[in-house]
């Protein structure tokens, strides 16, 4: 069964479940109207179901290569990159002033959620850009944002995140790159970088790293960490790709899943590189990337859901095996109780992950629109929830994905355990769900859980609300939120 985008089920999320009328009701976004909103999810869902659902499949036999210190792509991923491109889905939220469309974080979300389940191997990419872009808007000079912000916009060229070392994970203080001014406004970059996603590819345009380093006087620990930008090809005076930096590909990580999204080892050989943001002030300018890739982190736990629901549903409905429960014995496994119970299972979870994954986006759309404590604080609140809700509903669907397959789900040929093998990750990149449960408790509860509690009331206000026409529901779900409460 091919994947295809559940485009009817985002409208119904937005026009009932997620407050998006906030939104568009909102000066920040007065031009994201019901038809322009209405338009984008269905030309997302065109592009996602008819050009780039057919790559997952081969990202994952003919994943990403390195010949000759060089990272060859699966074949089609370049021309469905150039039509993400062609369509300006790259720079969707990016500021206007800078080339982007100035649109809801909400439908960027929509678009890189059906772009997870149709192959998240491609659909990183994107994202990765779009995490950059919202951390130069937030730190960068005026300079550099002129420079990288329209040419990251447009997908021309594309971002990655340099945080990890082999001895620096998720203690991200133990970092030893360095970095040593030039004496001209920029600096030398040194050290090895490891797990960046799509750091080089064979798309052209630039690749622009965003480095964590040290500088000479900056103290142990992450309160001494800068943040450098540090192109593949330093600009010429025209802003066009220009002489090679001093930066490579080592290797290329041999992966559980996601084969065709290159994993890079990076090495920073003196390479000249420009400060994001504050002297030793790098962790707070990666936060604002990484806070953005944590709920999109999420929002791929969603697409990898429904992309293994939809291919366990296709399955069920065409598996013939024993005798039916049908009064004339035939039919197929989606017959069967328990492949029933299985299938539906998974759909509550992920529509119970999409919204909040929407909600989440929903508040930090309306935390630029209004500025107000209240929204910044349920947009915090939500990021770790969603990101860990998300990916650890990609990880139970795709298992009962292969569960419904049955021996054929542990046969590489259907495609089912390639879900399994995909989401995997979600659960330990961009912080583990571990360290999200410590933010969650550690960070966002600092307001003595105002906002936790604050949630928690909007939840039993609407259960009193149902009591009349659906009385048991509700009084599950308003004990439920007392009891967390």
């Amino acid at each position: 069964m091919p994947y295809s985008a559940p485009a009817a089920e985002f409208r119904f999320l937005m026009d009932h479940i997620v407050g998006f009328d906030e939104v568009m009701a909102s000066a920040r976004f007065a031009e994201a109207t019901p038809d322009t909103v209405n338009a984008i999810i269905t030309e997302a869902a065109k592009l996602n179901d008819e050009v780039i659902a057919p790559l997952q499949r081969v990202g994952d036999t003919q994943g990403a290569v390195l010949e000759n210190g060089v990272v060859r792509t699966s074949p089609g991923f370049a021309d469905a990159y150039r039509a993400i491109v062609e369509g300006g889905w790259v720079g969707m939220a990016g500021e206007t002033d800078y080339g982007g469309m100035g649109l809801p974080f909400t439908l960027n979300a929509v678009f890189n959620e059906m772009i997870s389940g149709a192959a998240l191997a491609l659909g990183l990419i994107p994202l990765l850009a779009q995490g950059q872009i919202d951390a130069l808007e937030t730190h960068a000079s005026d300079a550099i944002k002129a420079l990288y912000l329209p040419r990251l916009n447009s997908g021309e060229w594309s971002g990655t995140m340099n945080l990890t070392e082999p001895q620096a994970g998720s203690d991200v203080g133990a970092l030893n790159s360095r970095a040593v001014p030039n004496g001209d406004g920029s600096y030398a970059i040194t050290g090895q970088k490891i797990f960046i996603s799509w750091g080089d590819h064979d798309f052209g345009g630039n690749i622009c790293h965003l480095v964590l380093a040290r500088l000479p006087d900056g103290v142990p620990g992450t309160k001494g960490i800068s943040l450098f930008m540090v192109p593949k090809f330093i600009p010429d005076e025209t802003g066009e790709p220009g002489a090679r930096n001093s930066l490579s590909v080592v290797s290329l990580e041999h992966k559980l899943g996601l084969h065709g999204s290159p994993t890079c080892v990076m090495a920073f050989e003196g390479a000249t590189g420009w400060l994001v943001g504050a002297e030793h002030g790098g962790m707070a300018a990666m936060f604002t990337m990484m806070n953005n890739a944590r709920l999109q982190v999420g929002v791929q736990g969603v697409g990898i859901a429904e992309g293994a629901y939809q291919h366990a549903l296709g399955y069920a409905m065409e598996r013939k095996q024993g005798r039916s429960p049908l009064p004339d014995g035939t039919g197929t496994i989606v017959d069967f109780a328990d492949v029933r119970r299985m299938l539906m299972e998974a759909k509550a979870e992920i529509f119970a992950a999409r919204a909040i994954a929407l909600a989440c986006a929903v508040a930090i759309d309306m935390e630029k629109a209004t500025g107000t404590p209240e929204w910044i604080a349920r947009a915090a609140l939500l990021t770790p929830i969603a990101k860990s809700y998300g990916s650890d509903t990609a990880q139970k669907v795709a298992y009962i994905g292969v569960q419904v397959h049955g021996g054929m789900g542990f046969v590489e040929e259907t495609g089912a355990a390639q879900y399994t093998r995909d989401a995997r990750v979600l659960t330990i990149y961009e912080g583990t769900n571990g360290i999200q449960a410590m933010d969650l408790v550690g960070r966002k509860m600092m307001d003595g859980g105002e906002a936790a509690c604050r949630l928690c009331e909007e939840i039993e206000a609407e259960a009193e609300a149902a009591r009349a026409t659906m009385p048991e529901l509700a009084e599950a779900v308003w004990i439920a939120a007392e009891t967390l409460r």
